[in-house]
């Protein structure tokens, strides 16, 4: 196994995504610890990491998805284990971080939850944090440790590439102003237009009007986001392309949460596909016709690698 200034490579993984920190360490040529996770009765959590950490580089791969808070305190309990076995360096690898939409207060009495989790994992004892396509860029702000933002982006487009093909009369589409910055990124690697969804309440009580700002009759659309949740918004927004003469609709968003009655939502939907990446686990039967996965593993262990060397990993920042 590799060694650096932090001890020798460590992957060990919580319950939430196993089968992503497998691919992970498939592409970095180690085997993953072995780590039991369970429960006593009454549902607190009750951990053995069997592999020794004493000394090592450890990276904990454990995405903070549903259910979130089980998954967080998974996460929680396992850098505190490692650093009362004496880890040399501890790294949170969080390709999805719950309660990043929780990042700012927009009335009074409102948590910024996305700051507590920050103080949370800094305070349980990690040396770093590994993440991938926030829902805020400030939440980085938010750690007093290093955090890595990686970007699921070009993995996304690399999907499209033959889809739009030569000639093709594409446009890249952002269902809101807040992820306009995401939607241009995303657009360049195709050398793609933007066209943007502008959502606004006339009045309070009335419904949400969708103004589109750009043109996009007769043109193939690809809707990026960062999230796709219950997918009412996504659906709602390929509609009123379809009704202001879009032709082909596609979806595409980095972390699949996919709660409520998201998957029938998306095949009941105008779009073609939607794509998704596996910083999330889905169960089977989310997925179905029309979702697609691209995988990640390769990307974060690529970025593992280069952390673990102390070398510079600006090259696969998005």
């Amino acid at each position: 196994m590799k060694k650096s200034n932090y001890g020798e490579l460590s992957i060990i993984s919580g319950n939430s995504n196993i089968p992503l920190a497998k691919e992970i360490c498939k592409h970095l040529g180690v085997e993953l610890g072995d780590t039991v996770v369970n429960h006593f009765k009454d549902g607190e959590i009750n951990l053995n990491i069997s592999s020794s950490a004493r000394g090592k580089d450890v990276f904990v791969i454990q995405p903070t998805s549903g259910p979130v808070n089980d998954h967080l305190m998974e996460l929680l309990i396992l850098i505190d284990a490692l650093k009362r076995a004496s880890a040399g360096r501890i790294n949170a690898v969080v390709p999805y971080y719950g309660y990043a939409r929780q990042d700012r207060k927009t009335k009074a009495r409102e948590p910024i939850t996305a700051k507590l989790v920050a103080d949370l994992i800094t305070t349980a004892g990690a040396d770093r944090v590994i993440t991938m396509d926030l829902h805020a860029g400030q939440i980085q702000g938010y750690f007093d440790i290093p955090v890595d933002h990686l970007s699921a982006l070009e993995k996304l487009a690399d999907y499209f590439r033959d889809i739009v093909g030569e000639g093709e009369d594409f446009i890249v589409v952002s269902p809101d102003l807040g992820g306009v910055t995401r939607t241009r990124k995303f657009a360049n690697y195709l050398k793609l237009p933007i066209a943007i969804i502008e959502k606004t309440r006339p009045r309070p009580n009335e419904n949400e009007v969708m103004n589109v700002i750009g043109e996009i009759e007769g043109k193939n659309v690809i809707l990026v986001d960062d999230i796709i949740d219950t997918g009412g918004t996504i659906c709602k927004a390929a509609q009123v392309l379809r009704d202001r003469g879009a032709k082909k609709i596609y979806g595409a968003a980095t972390h699949g949460v996919l709660s409520d009655n998201a998957v029938n939502r998306i095949e009941d939907s105008v779009m073609e596909e939607f794509i998704i990446t596996d910083t999330i686990n889905q169960p089977e039967k989310n997925i179905v016709n029309k979702i697609k996965v691209v995988h990640v593993g390769d990307l974060i262990a690529k970025a593992i690698d280069r952390i673990h060397n102390s070398e510079s990993i600006s090259v696969i920042f998005g």
